[in-house]
């Protein structure tokens, strides 16, 4: 027995040295032939096949970002250098279907002679591809060797720079940056696919494919034309203003929101500078060549941020004046106020050993409580504050959302809990200026939401950019209902508040923001920047219409505009002016002789 088992050992062990002896000289012999086709078959028939991200589109469908099949022209050098009949036409074929220097291929010849995978252009179109498709698969170029096109897509934007802060872009294929590419990254992202199959030139050929599955489709809240409206009239004032107070663009920031008050979805949002979505990283609308060369690697990625930064989310400030009709509803809601007040401006008010001024710094006189807030009145404003108390006050702030975050489903929104006063910590001199809009911070997607609430009925709707997420096939998967968070003020409160915002337009402060053939309603606002006195300044102005039921919000925000007298709200509210003139007759904003019919 012991025998027998010595035997079959001694079987196993020869079979292996002869087998281990076959593998060596097959390798020796023919290694070459045997390692193209495992080569062949991962390149050719087992390969990845790409997934398409999803679009981006605006509320209408209109397609705002996409992805586009495109081509890498990939070079297998060996099986080119396999056969020298192979060389000369290859290199022509390359030459004259992918425009590749010839010596661009020679070069690599010599460096690479044994690489099979040489990436040699990429983002060839879909006409190069089919062209050369065509020629491959004629007899009369089956000397072309080693060349195949692998699958790929590009990520473009149809309006290159429209929307750029609301949309983003990608960096590295499928990694959203910024805007909704970035907050709907895994929604945009889909599966890659796989093929896989062996062939070679005595076998059959057998193929399974596993389908990639694509990225989804976001339909965003966005209507093209409101922003492309408001894009180019942003674009005309910082031309119109350039270089005109200092070297630079017409301000350091121009921004502008337009929402619906009555479901929190944004119509339109941007900001000034912005950038070309398909080229994010060219500095050269603001630079010239030799600006460029004498930049730091350092100090073009901080330009670039700056760039990138979507001002409306990202951006903190004061807002000035903007506020004081909170500070009338919160005084209206308490019933600390009637609407019977009147008030007695002098011009300034000592409040906790401070001398407060008022914008009118001779004076307003006797004001009604609708006056004050017509002609923007602080010494008013600083007695209602001191009406309220800080308590009260305070509460009121945090309902209306100032010191939280929004929710809003864009990326980077600014804290400003922070910057809000706690009850414990306001002192009489800071009740006293933040019921004016000064000595505490908002953002522009703050301070709209909570003025839709004041004009909407007191309903405190979450904003948002996106309405429905697609499939492929254009079925709804989900769907971006508005969300109620909170109510604010009574109905009876924002009736009162919006007749006086609309005195605003027609009597005070306001008056360059009337819209002829509309009932226009608002506030304007001139926030002086830290540190005080050194005249630099944010105006503003945010405006609905129509007044009965307000359909649309547009709030602009200029900051430090390029000009001699910063401190002119007249820019944003003729900015204002200009943008409704356009948008409220395509939206069909009901008219002011309609509503008389």
């Amino acid at each position: 027995m012991q025998k027998k088992l010595v035997m079959l050992f001694m079987g196993f062990v020869l079979a292996f040295v002869f087998l281990a002896g076959r593998i060596t000289y097959i390798n020796a012999s023919n290694g070459d032939k045997y390692t193209k086709v495992v080569l062949d078959q991962q390149q050719y028939d087992s390969r990845t096949i790409p997934f398409k991200r999803g679009d981006i589109v605006d509320r209408n469908g209109t397609k705002m970002a996409t992805s586009e099949r495109i081509y890498n022209v990939i070079l297998d050098m060996k099986a080119m250098l396999s056969k020298d009949d192979y060389i000369e036409p290859t290199i022509e074929a390359l030459k004259k279907y992918f425009d590749i220097k010839e010596e661009d291929i020679r070069k690599l010849m010599k460096t690479n002679p044994s690489g099979r995978y040489n990436v040699l252009k990429k983002g060839i179109g879909y006409k190069e591809a089919k062209k050369f498709n065509i020629m491959k698969n004629s007899e009369k170029y089956s000397n072309v060797q080693g060349i195949w096109l692998e699958e790929d897509y590009e990520r473009k934007y149809p309006y290159n720079s429209l929307a750029s802060d609301t949309l983003g872009f990608t960096v590295d294929g499928n990694i959203g940056s910024n805007g909704i590419e970035a907050s709907y990254n895994e929604v945009l992202n889909g599966t890659d696919g796989r093929e896989y199959g062996y062939q070679d030139t005595t076998s059959t050929f057998e193929q399974t494919v596993k389908e990639p599955v694509n990225g989804k489709t976001v339909v965003s809240t966005i209507d093209l034309q409101v922003q492309s409206i408001v894009e180019k009239h942003i674009l005309e004032f910082n031309k119109k203003h350039q270089n005109e107070a200092r070297k630079g663009t017409g301000s350091e920031d121009t921004a502008v929101i337009v929402m619906n008050p009555n479901n929190g979805e944004i119509l339109a949002e941007a900001s000034y500078p912005n950038y070309n979505l398909n080229k994010p990283r060219d500095l050269s609308a603001y630079y010239t060549k030799n600006e460029l060369a004498k930049m730091t690697d350092k100090e073009k990625i901080k330009t670039l941020n700056a760039l990138w930064k979507n001002f409306c989310v990202t951006d903190t400030y004061e807002p000035g004046s903007t506020i004081k009709p909170f500070t009338v509803a919160t005084g209206l809601e308490l019933g600390v106020l009637t609407g019977n007040e009147s008030y007695n401006c002098t011009g300034v008010l000592r409040v906790g050993g401070h001398d407060i001024h008022c914008s009118h710094r001779n004076g307003h006189g006797m004001q009604t409580l609708k006056q004050t807030l017509e002609n923007s009145c602080n010494v008013a404003m600083m007695r209602i504050g001191a009406q309220i108390g800080k308590d009260e006050f305070s509460r009121y702030q945090k309902l209306f959302g100032f010191g939280t975050s929004t929710g809003i489903d864009l990326p980077g929104e600014a804290s400003t809990e922070g910057l809000l006063y706690s009850p414990e910590k306001m002192d009489s001199a800071s009740l006293a200026t933040n019921a004016f809009g000064q000595n505490f911070n908002v953002t522009m997607t703050q301070l709209a939401a909570s003025f839709s609430s004041l004009i909407n009925g007191g309903s405190y709707y979450r904003p948002h950019v996106v309405r429905q997420i697609k499939d492929e096939n254009g079925n709804v998967t989900e769907s971006k209902d508005p969300v109620l968070v909170r109510k604010t003020i009574s109905q009876e409160t924002c009736d009162v508040v919006k007749d006086y915002m609309r005195g605003v337009v027609t009597n005070g402060t306001g008056k360059t923001a009337a819209v002829k053939g509309y009932d226009v309603g608002g506030k304007t606002g001139t926030a002086e920047k830290l540190p005080r006195r050194n005249g630099k300044y944010l105006v503003s102005f945010i405006g609905y219409a129509p007044q009965k039921n307000p359909q649309v919000v547009v709030y602009v925000v200029i900051n430090e505009p390029n000009v001699s007298d910063q401190a002119n709200s007249g820019l944003a509210t003729q900015l204002s002016a200009d943008i409704m003139k356009e948008i409220l007759p395509y939206l069909g904003v009901e008219k002011i002789s309609d509503s008389k019919n």
